[in-house]
């Protein structure tokens, strides 16, 4: 059973760092990256629907992004979702595809962005000590239920410190190669 509860803490764990490494990739940085803008969504015959899936979007430059929709009909509806998502980029489209020129980013801007990324790498740090906690919590349950020895839980507690430990780590590592992109790109 401690086993089991390693390997779910583990991947919830893991979950958190690729959830951080997700809400990272769509901080813009002075580079293009496709991922910049997967937030936006489009009103796409009276549903939203995520840009990513009604159009291919590229990066052929590093400060350009171009957005080419499988459905040139709805080039328009989709700059005008792009606008309105204030993303800080103004898109310009020739009809068949649509060109988002990526703008320097000002000393106090990439300031901005340094502390967000700082609080979606705490709040991701949060969410791991949050399962540990739960793990622990389950364990100690399971210790009165089931008698485990002091000596296993205790173990199992230090092996769950060691995982949280390394998933802390690796998101101080992600961090700082965010910071080093947003600060010097």
């Amino acid at each position: 059973m401690i086993n089991e509860l390693h390997i779910s803490l583990q991947q919830k764990m893991n979950n958190a760092v690729e959830h951080v490494r997700n809400e990272l990739a769509t901080l813009r940085t002075g580079r293009a990256n496709p991922r910049m803008i997967d937030h936006v969504k489009i009103d796409y015959y009276g549903s939203l629907q995520p840009l990513k899936i009604l159009a291919n979007i590229s990066a052929p430059e590093p400060r350009l992004l171009v957005v080419e929709p499988f459905d040139k009909t709805q080039i328009g509806n989709i700059e005008k979702s792009i606008l309105l998502a204030n993303i800080g980029m103004t898109p310009s489209n020739d009809s068949n595809v649509i060109r988002l020129p990526i703008p320097e980013l000002t000393e106090e801007r990439r300031g901005e962005l340094v502390k967000v990324a700082h609080e979606v790498v705490e709040e991701g740090k949060v969410s791991i000590r949050n399962a540990r906690r739960d793990t622990n919590h389950d364990l100690k349950t399971l210790a009165k239920d089931e008698s485990i020895s002091d000596d296993n839980v205790h173990r199992a507690m230090d092996n769950f410190q060691e995982l949280t430990d390394n998933h802390i780590k690796e998101l101080d590592e992600i961090l700082n190669v965010k910071e080093q992109e947003i600060l010097h790109d």
